[in-house]
């Protein structure tokens, strides 16, 4: 059947072509007609290669590349970075239409592999199909879409349905009423193809199974066997006549290619594969199984549904072990569980699976595998797996907010393994208890652990260790006010160094907060960039999420509300499996920042904020919701449990760094708390403690923190001061807080008060305060930001976040896009 209403996107995929080369995203619902168009566009052209991911079974790690690789000379038998190095090699030097489908079955290496050749290909297109109707929030394909749209060489086709008209110039010939073909099919091509093809069905299903019910009997168990297998079929794989191969052919439910044979669409092979009655699965799959060779991830799949559970444990296990080292981590865990299901009572194999989870932040499933591991290490009297086991629970419990439990675990291992002596296996207890104990601001010990550490693992060479305890004595010195940021460097160096990806992220993630922390926004801007790349193509997703809810707490201190609040949503949202630790940050974000703005949803994020600060008993994470929650009851005029949220969070304090202590102060002081601070404070909390609001509105506008420094002018007593509180919250748009400027101003006996959020914001169709539409005029007029922070008496530091919240209130991604907009 010819491709009808296609024009337009066949149209943009030459164009693509015959440029610079680069990716094109074509997205759309299942049976759209997204290999047809592609199949369409490829056809009669050279230099093409083909391809596909499969969503059967757990796939093998990077399987569209060994598709392709003895089509373009590539040796797959090398690491995984050496690997995409020749593969892009190869490609550019062989392909000029680069085919990927189904891209929403991917695995990570092979997202990864997409990431990486988005960047570099230069002369040739790699066309990824995918579905965008069944993505879950989570799914590492959504993330991946998103990078890759950032791309400056990517671009994206959406296919539709087809309207009535198409569907009706299609059923012209055929005995159908075309409105109630659109109808039962809402323009789906496959449905309304499969539809004209049996017009006494009603579903594509119904269609499918039809024609399968008039072959005989023979014929059916070859295509039986074929839906088992996989979209793409091996013919081998079947054993059957040609004549039976013949007969599928002209039935219409598989094609043939250079490849091997297929189905039409995988809605048709899975038609095929929910009807085999479940009593005739086992022995099919055990027949498929007989002949394959050579791809473990398959042969796993159809041993365990086959039942022959020695063959499952052998395959998966291979397979699980391969997919680690392409770091495909939720590949490598979904074939450790399949080898626990055959196999669960060893303790090696929940070892390693409680390990690939904590690689993909799946805590849950880490503690019970890591609990399950412990029973059956004490039972064989293996103290050094025993305690590793505990080690590896304590972490578990970490992430999940149980911190009681967390530090419990953390003591027992060391109790059982000191008695053994020196070993890996104490080296990483003492490192991991030193975490502990600096994340509960007991720095001193962090300090004393971290150096046991250090000087058990360096000997054994195990250099994650010696990342892992430079990194917490940093952190730890920094808290106690000495120099850590040399250590922090040397912690980075030494992980990436010998290829530790989860200790680099670590460090990342330490440096990035520590300098946040301090409010040293211009140093740590460039370390994100670094580390989310780092994190995001080593496909360390824990730390990921981290740098994430880091960098949305990071850029709502700068005053770029929109920006973090998108970055919020993002972790709280798509980032399905984030730990309840991972979300506080966002969530405390999100709250109050919605909060200022007088908008909704802000106490279920703040409520859950403080159960998993709670929960997680760390000082730093319960200052952080308590003052969140204090922050809000003050906007709406609740002082008393406003103060009262102040003292929880002045509580836990005592040991805090000067930043934490001086965050606390400020709020037992603005809600009228009777405590005094504790110790000294940073220097903006410490000059508005110490009555000198202006000095302390200027040290925040130099970080730049424009919220805070209008919180401090808000304490002065001089109305100039206040008003020049009022004006900056203003442009921020932070309706709420104005309110108690406003009062404030009242309460100081000033006249002419102004009336609210400036109505320019409000009028605004895109929320620009007045400034940014101030700035987005002199952009428009092509002004550099020098020159705007010129004319604007500005700072350039000042225009520059500016000209971000413009571009992110606008949707754009340039300046020049912005003053079309404006134009």
């Amino acid at each position: 059947m010819a491709l009808i209403e296609r024009d337009s996107a066949l149209a943009t995929l030459a164009e693509y072509a015959a440029g610079d080369g680069g990716v094109v995203l074509v997205g759309g619902e299942a049976g759209v007609g997204k290999t047809a168009l592609v199949e369409e566009f490829t056809r009669g052209r050279d230099r093409v290669a083909w391809g596909m991911c499969d969503g059967l079974f757990t796939p093998r790690p990077l399987g569209p590349l060994f598709d392709i690789a003895d089509q373009i000379g590539l040796d797959t038998a090398t690491s995984r970075d050496e690997l995409f190095g020749a593969a892009l090699r190869q490609i550019t030097a062989h392909v000029d239409i680069l085919v990927i489908e189904d891209l929403h079955w991917a695995d990570e290496a092979t997202i990864d592999l997409v990431r990486y050749l988005a960047r570099r290909l230069r002369g040739t297109i790699a066309i990824l199909t995918y579905r965008n109707d069944g993505l879950a929030p989570g799914d590492p394909l959504r993330v991946a879409l998103g990078d890759l749209g950032t791309q400056r060489g990517t671009r994206r086709i959406s296919l539709a349905p087809l309207s009535p008209e198409a569907v009706g110039a299609l059923a012209k010939d055929h005995a159908v009423d075309p409105a109630e073909l659109f109808r039962l099919t809402g323009g789906n091509p496959y449905f309304v193809t499969e539809l004209l093809q049996d017009r006494h069905s009603v579903s594509a299903r119904d269609a499918v199974l039809a024609r399968a019910a008039r072959l005989t009997p023979a014929e059916r168990a070859v295509l039986d066997t074929a839906a088992l297998i996989g979209t793409r079929v091996d013919p081998r794989l079947l054993a059957a006549e040609p004549a039976a191969l013949d007969a599928l052919i002209g039935s219409g439910l598989l094609a043939s290619d250079a490849s091997g044979l297929r189905f039409r669409h995988e809605l048709a092979r899975l038609a095929i594969a929910e009807a085999i009655p479940a009593h005739r699965g086992p022995a099919l799959h055990a027949a498929i199984l007989e002949k394959l060779t050579g791809d473990d991830a398959s042969m796993a799949h159809h041993a365990e549904a086959a039942g022959d559970t020695g063959k499952a444990l052998h395959h998966s296990v291979r397979a699980a072990r391969a997919a680690a080292e392409l770091r495909s981590h939720r590949e490598a865990a979904a074939q450790y569980q399949r080898a626990v299901r055959a196999d669960g009572d060893d303790p090696q194999l929940l070892d390693a699976l409680a390990f690939e989870l904590s690689m993909i932040d799946s805590w849950p499933g880490v503690a019970e595998a890591a609990e399950r591991a412990r029973v059956l290490w004490r039972s064989a009297g293996n103290g050094f797996r025993e305690g590793n086991t505990l080690r590896m629970r304590s972490a578990a419990m970490v992430s999940l907010c149980r911190g009681e439990e967390a530090l419990a675990d953390a003591e027992a291992a060391i109790a059982v393994l000191e008695p053994l002596g020196p070993s890996t296996e104490l080296a990483s207890a003492y490192a991991h208890l030193a975490k502990q104990h600096m994340l509960s601001d007991r720095n001193a010990e962090a300090v004393e652990v971290a150096a046991k550490g250090q000087a058990m693992a360096a000997p054994l060479g195990r250099f994650d260790i010696v990342s892992d305890t430079l990194n917490t004595e940093s952190v730890a010195r920094l808290m106690r006010g000495e120099e850590w940021l040399p250590l922090m460097h040397r912690a980075l160096a030494v992980a990436i160094e010998h290829r530790h990806d989860e200790k680099a992220g670590r460090a990342y993630v330490n440096l990035y907060g520590m300098l946040c922390r301090a409010r040293r926004f211009a140093e740590a801007e460039p370390i994100y960039h670094e580390a989310i790349a780092y994190c995001d193509e080593h496909d360390v997703d824990t730390y990921g999420t981290c740098l994430r809810g880091e960098r949305a707490s990071s850029l709502g201190r700068m005053g770029r509300w929109d920006e973090a609040l998108a970055m919020s949503r993002f972790v709280l949202t798509r980032v399905e499996e984030a730990s309840p630790v991972n979300r506080i940050y966002p969530l405390y974000c999100y709250a109050t920042i919605r909060a200022r703005r007088d908008e909704p949803g802000v106490w279920e994020a703040l409520d859950e904020a403080a159960e998993s600060a709670d929960g997680n008993r760390e000082p730093q994470w319960i200052i952080k919701a308590r003052l969140g929650r204090a922050e809000a009851f003050w906007l709406e005029g609740r002082t008393a449990q406003a103060r009262a949220e102040a003292e929880r969070a002045d509580d836990v304090c005592a040991r805090a760094d000067g930043w934490l202590r001086g965050w606390v102060a400020t709020w037992l002081r603005r809600t009228g708390s009777a405590r005094p601070p504790r110790g000294v404070l940073a220097e903006p909390f410490q000059l508005e403690i110490d009555g000198d609001h202006v000095g302390a509105a200027r040290s925040w506008e130099a970080r730049p923190c424009p919220y805070d420094a209008a919180l401090a002018l808000l304490g002065s007593d001089a109305e100039d001061d206040v008003r020049r509180a009022l004006a900056i919250l203003s442009d921020l748009g932070a309706t709420a807080t104005v309110r108690v400027a406003r009062q404030r101003l009242r309460d100081l006996g000033a006249r002419s008060i102004p009336a609210g959020p400036r109505t320019a914001t409000r009028a605004n169709p895109h929320g620009l305060t007045r400034r940014e539409q101030q700035v987005l005029e002199l952009v428009a007029e092509g002004r550099t930001n020098a020159g705007i922070a010129a004319e604007l008496v500005l700072s350039v530091k000042t225009v520059d976040h500016h000209v971000s919240a413009v571009l992110g209130k606008l949707g754009v991604a340039s300046r020049a896009e912005a003053a079309r907009k404006a134009g």
